[in-house]
């Protein structure tokens, strides 16, 4: 199976994430080609990328760079791990869901509210 992008190796690490555990490919819905990120896409094609939908989630769209099996979508997002082989995926890819997957987009941090100072001003 071929995966584009800008990969470095065979495990489908490339050069925007390539830790030990960014072992996974995605199949783009729209193209229906295999990258290991969305930058990769990004830079490798000359349409935007779309989100699978929640209803399209039995596809087989993620693929394990250790083992080359394809999951589903639902599956992967159910588990830390390859059920087949076991490679441990990178946990911290759910933060970027939202760009592969129709998902609620993350909530942005909570700003702190100004301190107020009452009108009497402050005693001591």
């Amino acid at each position: 199976m071929r995966i584009y992008g800008s990969t470095t190796d065979d495990a489908t690490r490339c050069v925007h994430y390539a830790t030990a555990l960014d072992i996974v490919a995605i199949k783009f819905r729209c193209c229906g080609r295999y990258y290991p990120c969305y930058q990769c896409h990004a830079e490798g094609e000359t349409h935007p990328a779309v989100r699978w939908p929640a209803a399209e989630w039995s596809e087989r769209a993620i693929l394990c760079g250790e083992c080359r099996t394809e999951l589903t979508i639902t599956a992967y997002r159910q588990t830390t791990s390859c059920p087949a082989c076991g490679a441990a995926f990178n946990e911290r890819c759910g933060l970027h869901a939202h760009l592969y997957f129709e998902v609620p987009e993350p909530a942005p941090e909570p700003t702190p509210e100004p301190a107020t100072v009452p009108p009497e001003g402050i005693r001591e």
